[in-house]
């Protein structure tokens, strides 16, 4: 059988999440659940430490580069201890496994997954064992009230917005302050004058007005008054 070929059914195919400091002890689990079954397991490093925590001798731990090389090494249940270093590796692993096969990976090792799925053409079913899986980062809640991140032109018409209602609000603070100034200062009545003519501290153009409701009436102008007059045009004299 080829090396890139697998003979195991997809339901006995998986990966377990873990702990990298969890990882020798969910061997020793699989070992213990599976012990009439004749097991591999495979790692890419030293497998001499390894060696050292399993808790059964009859079991085969072998690297990567002794795997490639025993052409004759088979098993009924494969355990991949981590993440092979290429993903043509991992097919050679899977291929000596007749029944079952499985990859422990830590969290960093799960980012890495997709060369070794594409390769194979699906998706490898993932079963999480509570004890084992590591910690999952929490989801961000939503926050209704917090403001959307705004682009480069948006925060700069905000700005240009802002700069126009600060001086636009103090050119109307200004006009506001010396419009009152010379409202005090204008259409002030200061009594008639010996024609009997309303006299005002402000310039004519400031007091032209009627005396009902307007300025003038409210300073105490007196009401309009005089004489009528009115002019008749001239015949022009003939020669």
């Amino acid at each position: 059988m080829s090396e890139n070929q697998i003979n195991i059914k997809a339901g006995n195919h998986r990966i377990y999440p873990c702990e990298n400091e969890k990882k020798t002890a969910l061997v020793n689990k699989l070992i213990e659940d599976n012990q009439e079954l004749d097991i591999v397991v495979v790692c890419s490093t030293d497998v001499t430490t390894l060696k050292e925590t399993i808790d059964s001798k009859n079991v085969r731990v072998v690297e990567d580069r002794e795997l490639v090389k025993d052409k004759e090494l088979k098993c009924e249940f494969l355990i991949s201890f981590d993440m092979p270093v290429k993903a043509i590796v991992y097919m050679a692993r899977v291929s000596r496994a007749h029944k079952k096969a499985v990859m422990i990976l830590n969290e960093s090792e799960q980012r890495l997954l997709h060369s070794i799925e594409t390769l194979l053409g699906r998706a490898i079913k993932q079963e999480v064992l509570e004890d084992f899986m590591y910690e999952l980062p929490k989801p961000k809640e939503f926050d209704p009230k917090a403001k959307k991140k705004l682009t480069k032109d948006q925060i700069t018409e905000i700005a240009k917005q802002r700069h126009e209602d600060a001086t636009k609000s103090d050119k109307t603070i200004e006009m506001e302050k010396q419009w009152a100034k010379k409202k005090k200062e204008t259409n002030k009545y200061l009594g008639d004058d010996e024609n009997g003519k309303a006299r005002f501290s402000g310039k004519s153009g400031d007091r032209n007005h009627a005396h009902d409701g307007t300025p003038r009436a409210k300073y105490g102008a007196p009401k309009a008054g005089g004489k009528r007059i009115s002019i008749k045009a001239r015949k022009p004299k003939e020669d």
